[in-house]
């Protein structure tokens, strides 16, 4: 009976694991920034206290403005890492389409944020060559910004909401295994 539950234990563990490993945490507020022509945004400020190792990381905004195509927007690190999640070449890609609506760059969305249509709502790979998983295995405790420029004139907008979204490790999969392997040697018989 125990070679079963041992065996049990490894499969599940092994294989299954995968559905209970991950913990996700989020993090976010609501703002009111103003984005006005032609100049930086006040930074979006997320401070995490809890010290925890990114597996893998989503971010959510929504903001309103009369024409997205004016914007670049970054994503920087405690660490100092920066991240552009989007961008347009004003002068070749210049169309007039508002808002982003509870849009989050997803590394493992379907579609890129290049190929999409304003107002952005969904899941969006970030612009290429940029992947969130640049974060990966940094710590997440820290002060996260979001920083919009605005490259035009005439437009403006505000950012509305802003959201990190962390999984981490968990080491359940691994405790699993590992107790698998000792019941395993525990039933084992003994030489003589």
């Amino acid at each position: 009976m125990q070679r079963i539950v041992a065996i049990l234990v490894i499969v599940v563990g092994g294989w299954g694991g995968s559905a209970f490993a991950h913990s996700v945490y989020t993090y976010g507020d609501d703002f009111d920034l103003p984005i006005l022509d032609k100049s930086w945004m006040d930074d979006a400020i997320i401070k995490i206290t809890d010290n925890i190792l990114i597996s893998d990381l989503d971010v959510g905004i929504s903001l309103t403005h009369t024409n997205v195509f004016d914007l670049q927007i970054f994503l920087q690190s405690p660490a100092g890492t920066p991240l552009c999640l989007n961008m347009y070449d004003v002068e070749k890609e210049f169309s007039v389409y508002p808002n982003y609506t509870n849009t989050i760059f997803d590394d493992e969305a379907q579609e890129s944020i290049k190929q999409a249509e304003p107002p952005f709502t969904g899941r969006f790979k970030p612009i290429e060559p940029y992947e969130l998983s640049k974060f990966d295995n940094e710590q997440a405790w820290g002060i996260w910004r979001l920083q919009i420029h605005d490259m035009f004139w005439s437009d403006t907008g505000t950012l509305n909401s802003f959201e990190l979204i962390i999984t981490i490790p968990e080491p359940a999969t691994a405790t699993l295994l590992l107790l698998g392997v000792c019941l395993m040697r525990l039933r084992r018989p003994r030489g003589n």
